[in-house]
């Protein structure tokens, strides 16, 4: 099934591309703005389908995974250094993301028109941003309107309240936890429905864009992909490094051991698929299992740095493309909600778009750049997924290391 995706998103990126070549070389300009304009409503259509399931989906996942979390304190102190590893590794990844897309600039070529409506947010609602709008704006008044207006960190703080309470009772509540772990279910589904109209989406934002901008428009798509591979393999690089110097010179061995499982997460584009084979190599090179079978779940929930660093760096691309500069302080303010909502949809096919979707409407930037990256997110997608497997096998590594729970197998020496 994710052969035939893959294949039917790279012939919608083809096709995609000669139409919107034609039209462009063989239309008049008016003619192109109408071809434009009828293949957006698809794109809007699509549009329409992300942020319809993105209330539901981040308030089940996140009230089903915090009421899970009571197992964490049973642990206690692995949980603890778990987590703080993981905000680490979070920071780490949010900032390089931040760092090379302001170095490699990969949107500024692009120029795009402001819509009306978001050159008003833009040029208005954006410069009264402060630190105390944000800090009252992410407490609800209704969860009912947050919902309704998609207000992610406001779902975010009423479903923390939510799945602790539940957490906190004695019997979790059983048959509310039963219901949201339902939702969730359902929501996990009908995201999979949304997803699979994806290569239409993909077909008419190319044909499109190029309809109207012409092939040169794809020279920046190269930029931008080349872009976000060489950041991915700066952060292989540092949490390669960490894991050596915590670990010792084994830890090299355990990149290997977990090659099976990175290749097959890029090939599928998801880290869960590669979630069973991760966990037995994991134990095979000598992490125990108690170590392994909790700071590699709670990982997948709450480590996802090849994720975190495309959300930071799609944002900023698509902010790139529309000619709009964020302060510093609105950037760091990104980074914070960044590293709270891309908690709350872990293990979500194409989850980066939820949080991006969100986020852009949190800062007034257009919806419409979602478009700009929806027709290479999948490409995108193979490596943040192998990075994620990348970084939960090294946080559960350092975890083992510092609680002195790594055994090397008796037929492998040991390595200083």
């Amino acid at each position: 099934m994710n052969r035939v995706f893959t294949i039917l998103i790279v012939s919608a990126m083809v096709l995609g591309i000669g139409v919107g070549w034609a039209v462009n070389q063989y239309a008049t300009p008016a003619a192109a703005k109408v071809v434009a304009e009828n293949l957006s409503i698809v794109t809007d259509v699509f549009l329409r389908l992300i942020k319809m399931i993105i209330a539901p989906l981040v308030f089940s996942t996140l009230v089903a995974g915090i009421a899970h979390m009571e197992d964490s304190a049973s642990i206690g102190r692995v949980g603890v250094k778990a987590l703080g590893w993981f905000v680490c590794a979070s920071i780490v990844s949010l900032t390089i993301g931040l760092f090379m897309v302001h170095l490699l600039q990969p949107g500024s070529g692009l120029s795009l028109p402001l819509p009306d409506a978001s050159k008003a947010a833009a040029t208005v609602d954006m410069t009264k941003f402060t630190l105390k709008a944000f800090i009252t704006h992410i407490v609800p008044a209704s969860i009912v309107q947050a919902m309704a207006d998609n207000e992610i960190l406001q779902i975010v703080v009423f479903s923390v309240f939510v799945g602790s309470a539940v957490a906190a009772i004695d019997d979790k509540a059983p048959a509310v936890l039963a219901l949201v772990e339902q939702v969730a279910a359902i929501m996990l589904k009908v995201t999979g429905y949304v997803m699979k109209t994806a290569p239409l989406a993909i077909f008419a934002a190319l044909a499109a864009t190029i309809a109207t901008q012409g092939v040169s428009v794809l020279a920046t798509y190269a930029k931008f992909v080349g872009g976000f591979y060489l950041s991915l393999g700066i952060l292989w690089a540092l949490l390669i490094a960490a894991v050596v110097l915590i670990v010792g010179g084994r830890a090299l061995r355990l990149m290997g051991a977990i090659r099976s499982p990175a290749l097959l997460a890029f090939s599928t584009a998801s880290s869960e698929a590669a979630y069973p084979r991760t966990l037995e190599e994991l134990q095979k090179w000598g992490i125990s299992r108690k170590v392994a079978s909790f700071v590699l779940p709670l990982g997948y929930s709450f480590n996802l740095d090849g994720s975190m660093m495309y959300c930071t760096f799609a944002t900023l691309f698509i902010a790139q493309a529309y000619g709009i500069s964020l302060t510093i302080g609105q950037q760091i303010t990104m980074l914070a909600l960044l590293m709270i909502t891309s908690k709350g949809i872990a293990g979500v096919p194409r989850a980066s778009l939820v949080v991006i979707a969100a986020t852009l409407t949190y800062f007034h930037l257009p919806e419409a750049g979602l478009l700009l990256i929806l027709a290479v997110d999948h490409l995108l997608d193979m490596g943040r997924s192998a990075t994620n497997v990348v970084g939960n096998s090294v946080a559960a590594a350092v975890v083992a290391r510092w609680e002195n729970q790594i055994e090397v197998p008796a037929a492998e020496p040991a390595v200083a």
